[in-house]
C-alpha cells in the first residue's frame, strides 16, 4: 500500500512537473535583438577643370620658321627686320609686339631692353612705313608671313660694351614659346641691349 502510494505520489509529481515546463516554456517569451546596421555612403565629387591655352588662338613662337634682314645704319642708328614664317597647320592670330630675347654665339642669355614704338611721344622712325603704324589683328595661316623691324645703338657710351648677338628669340607674348633666329652678320645694340622694335605687321 505504501509503495503504491510513493508511486502515485511519484506519478503525480512527474506531471507537475513535465505540465509546469511546458508552461513556462510556452509562456517565457523569447527576445530577439537585432542591431541595425547603416550604410554610408561617402561620394567623392570629381572636378572637371578645362584648361584653355594661355593665348587662346594666339599664335606661339614655335609656329614660326624666322629669318632675319640686312642691318643698315646711319649715325649711330642700325636698322633691321625680321620675317616669321608660319610652319604650322591651321590658323592664329598675332596683334602687338614681340617679346624678344638675346644670346651670344654659345647660348647664353645677353641683356635687352625692349621699347615698344610707336609709343605716347615716340611715333617711330623705322625705314620701312608699316613699321611704324599702330598694332593691328593679324590672321596668319600655314605659309603665310608676318614681319617686325628693330632698330638700336651700336656706339658704346665712356666705358660699357656691347655685347655681341648672334641669335635673336622672338616671342608672340609673354610666356610664348620663342622662334630662334640665327643671325648670319652678329648685331651689337649697345646700352644695355636696348632695341626699338614695331609691332607685327
Amino acid at each position: 500500500m505504501k509503495r503504491g502510494l510513493i508511486s502515485v505520489g511519484l506519478f503525480a509529481a512527474f506531471v507537475v512537473i513535465v505540465t509546469l515546463s511546458r508552461h513556462h516554456a510556452a509562456t517565457t517569451p523569447t527576445t530577439t535583438t537585432t542591431t541595425p546596421t547603416t550604410t554610408t555612403t561617402v561620394v567623392i565629387p570629381t572636378t572637371t577643370t578645362s584648361v584653355a591655352s594661355a593665348n587662346g588662338s594666339t599664335c606661339q613662337g614655335s609656329d614660326f620658321s624666322g629669318a632675319g634682314g640686312l642691318s643698315q645704319g646711319a649715325a649711330g642708328t642700325i636698322y633691321t627686320s625680321f620675317t616669321l614664317t608660319k610652319s604650322t597647320p591651321g590658323s592664329c592670330t598675332l596683334n602687338g609686339w614681340p617679346v624678344i630675347g638675346l644670346a651670344s654665339q654659345s647660348g647664353a642669355t645677353l641683356p635687352e631692353r625692349t621699347v615698344e614704338i610707336p609709343s605716347p611721344g615716340n611715333p617711330g622712325s623705322f625705314l620701312i612705313p608699316a613699321a611704324n603704324r599702330a598694332p593691328t589683328t593679324l590672321t596668319l595661316s600655314q605659309g603665310s608671313t608676318t614681319s617686325f623691324s628693330m632698330s638700336f645703338s651700336d656706339v658704346a657710351v665712356g666705358s660699357q660694351s656691347c655685347a655681341s648677338v648672334a641669335v635673336v628669340r622672338v616671342g608672340t607674348g609673354v610666356g610664348s614659346s620663342t622662334t630662334p633666329i640665327a643671325l648670319t652678320y652678329p648685331i651689337q645694340p649697345c646700352n644695355g641691349g636696348t632695341l626699338n622694335v614695331s609691332p607685327f605687321y
